[in-house]
């Protein structure tokens, strides 16, 4: 099965959202780099997934990758991991935004449950993106992380070999 179909463009996710919003589907969003898939990000993918009707993932640009991970991220260009999120069946939809940040991103995804890792808590959270999220009438969940199931983890230990 083709899963192009759910990449959003920045063009076409205003209207997308309305469409979910009229549908009265609870819309889960996450967002984050996701450079190396592994069981950890299924995991909290999945476990967010379970709370709501619809998961969309903002995906970081591979310029933001760069500014939040160092100059040799990503690993993967950012049309091919929105590929490989897509594929995941627990996903609906997957946008790619191209800030640090997801302020923007999440004021037009405009989330009823806005998911991030157990590492948060709501005094710890990006305060724009808290404020961006709660404005537009949703809540914010946390879900904790597989121990020992990370990206640099995994890059590390490939350096290694």
């Amino acid at each position: 099965m083709d899963t192009v179909h759910k990449l959003i463009s920045s063009e076409a996710f205003p209207a997308w959202r309305e469409a979910m919003k009229a549908s009265g589907k609870v819309l889960v969003v996450t967002n984050g780099c996701f450079d190396l898939l592994h069981a950890g990000h299924v995991a909290y993918l999945e476990a967010a997934r379970s709370l709501g009707d619809a998961l969309l993932v903002g995906l970081n640009g591979d310029a933001s990758v760069r500014e939040l991970k160092g100059p040799t991220r990503p690993l993967n260009i950012e049309g091919d991991r929105a590929r490989v999120l897509a594929a995941l069946e627990c996903v609906s939809a997957v946008a790619i935004f191209p800030e640090k940040r997801a302020v923007r991103f999440l004021a037009t995804a405009r989330p009823d449950i806005y998911v991030k890792g157990g590492d948060y808590t709501l005094e710890t959270v990006d305060q724009e993106e808290r404020r961006a999220v709660e404005s537009g009438g949703g809540r914010i969940v946390f879900i904790p992380f597989l121990p020992g199931r990370s990206t640099t983890g995994l890059v590390a230990k490939i350096q290694t070999l």
